[in-house]
């Protein structure tokens, strides 16, 4: 089955349990299923993709990583091991340096075990993660945490079926994480749409609406806009450097209601240019 199928018989496997009084067995039965290696794999793949993502360009020359990223690298990473971003921060540490933390829930989608084998559903968790990481590969710190009691959105019910339907809503463009440069549009709501539609970022049955949009320095125009629902960040670059930027991502679950767009602006890893 493709991702879209699991994910979509997990939420509606969870409400039609829901209807016979049964979803926090299902649930349960869910979260504390036996066998964590798997999920724990996915985990550990995401802080690999990490650690090569800030892998100076210098120092990895003919490799697809290195140099800087958007916050969209990680959420395309986290959703191509069967998650989602539940929450994106950044702080100042010590002599200065950011630290980001990013906390995802992993397990919403089948992981493979070894051989290329898809695990069964009743045999692995889902699972939330918390990776820290600031310049280089080196810094980058993964640990388990636990996983929300509640939904992000205030309602009722599970976090887990809510994670799972935020995962199936996605656009459903043939190429949705691509890297682009926006060069040759202009810094406009008009144009943001053109350009998700010229470069085939979403297709013709998403539903978009732009929620607001700014500026952010000369080259680059920052958008919030919703998505079959789901808040997305769209960062237009129009500088050369900018063609190894992923452009459009969805927004940390804990993001989604409020929807603003500063938090696309943000550039993570090291300039190549800027690396020795």
């Amino acid at each position: 089955m493709t991702r879209l199928t699991w994910v979509v018989l997990f939420v509606v496997t969870g409400l039609v349990a829901g209807a016979m009084g049964v979803a926090g067995t299902l649930l349960w039965q869910r979260v504390t299923a036996p066998g964590t290696s798997a999920v724990d794999a996915q985990g550990a793949d995401v802080a690999e993709d990490l650690r090569r993502d800030l892998t100076a360009g210098f120092y990895s020359p003919g490799h697809p990583y290195g140099g800087q990223f958007t916050e969209g690298t990680v959420v395309a990473q986290v959703e191509a091991h069967g998650g989602v971003v539940l929450s994106a921060r950044t702080e100042v540490g010590e002599g200065g340096a950011e630290v980001h933390t990013d906390t995802v829930m992993l397990g919403l989608v089948p992981p493979s075990a070894t051989g290329g084998k898809t695990v069964v559903a009743d045999a692995y968790p889902v699972r939330c993660y918390r990776y820290t990481f600031g310049i280089g590969a080196y810094s980058v710190k993964q640990s388990t945490t636990s996983c929300p009691a509640s939904r992000t959105d205030g309602k009722p019910g599970s976090p887990v079926a809510e994670m799972g339907a935020l995962l199936a809503r996605q656009p459903v463009g043939p190429s949705a994480y691509r890297e682009l440069s926006a060069a040759g549009y202009s810094h406009d709501r008009r144009e943001a749409m053109d350009f998700l539609k010229d470069k085939r970022l979403v297709g013709a049955r998403d539903a978009v609406t732009v929620v607001s949009g700014r500026a952010h320095g000369g080259d680059v125009y920052v958008v919030a806009l919703r998505i079959n629902g789901v808040c997305h960040y769209l960062r237009m670059d129009s500088a050369a450097s900018a063609s190894r930027l992923i452009p459009l991502w969805a927004a940390p679950a804990d993001e989604q209601r409020k929807c603003g767009a500063a938090q696309a602006a943000t550039l993570f890893g090291t300039d190549p240019a800027k690396a020795g």
